[in-house]
C-alpha cells in the first residue's frame, strides 16, 4: 500500500457533531419500502396508475412507493387489480418499513399521511 493510500485510509470520515447542521424544515412525504414480491408489485404498480404523485422506485429486493399529502391504499381496489384477495394483514406483512403516519382505518384502508397534523381526526 503506498503511502498516500495508507495515510487516506487513516483519515476521518465521520463529522463532528458541531460541523452538522440540522434543516428546520418538515416534510409533507410519506411511504412505505416493501419485499419485492407478486402482491408488493401490484400495489406499486397500481397506485402508481392511480395517483400521479406516486412515485415508485424498484431495487433488487425492495420497492419503495412514495407520496406527498398521504397514500391510501384501499385493499378491496387492490384485490380487484391483483386478482386475488388482499387484506390489510398481507400488506402490513409485505411493508418492511415506512415513513409518515400509519392509520389501518378499518379492514379495508390503511392510510400514511405525511402532514401529522393531518391524522388527529383518527385519533
Amino acid at each position: 500500500m503506498s503511502t498516500v493510500s495508507r495515510s487516506a485510509t487513516q483519515k476521518n470520515i465521520f463529522k463532528s457533531m458541531k460541523d452538522i447542521k440540522f434543516e428546520q424544515t418538515i416534510s409533507d412525504e410519506c411511504g412505505v419500502t416493501m419485499n419485492d414480491s407478486v402482491e408488493a408489485r401490484a400495489i406499486a404498480e397500481f397506485m402508481e396508475e392511480k395517483d400521479p404523485n406516486v412515485t415508485v422506485t424498484y431495487n433488487p429486493a425492495l420497492i419503495r412507493i412514495d407520496g406527498k399529502g398521504k397514500l391510501v391504499f384501499k385493499m378491496d381496489e387492490i384485490s380487484e387489480y391483483l386478482g386475488r384477495d388482499m387484506t390489510a394483514e398481507i400488506f402490513e406483512v409485505n411493508t418492511s418499513t415506512h415513513y409518515g403516519r400509519m392509520v389501518r382505518v378499518d379492514d379495508n384502508t390503511v392510510i400514511l399521511f405525511g402532514n401529522m397534523d393531518d391524522v388527529m381526526e383518527y385519533i
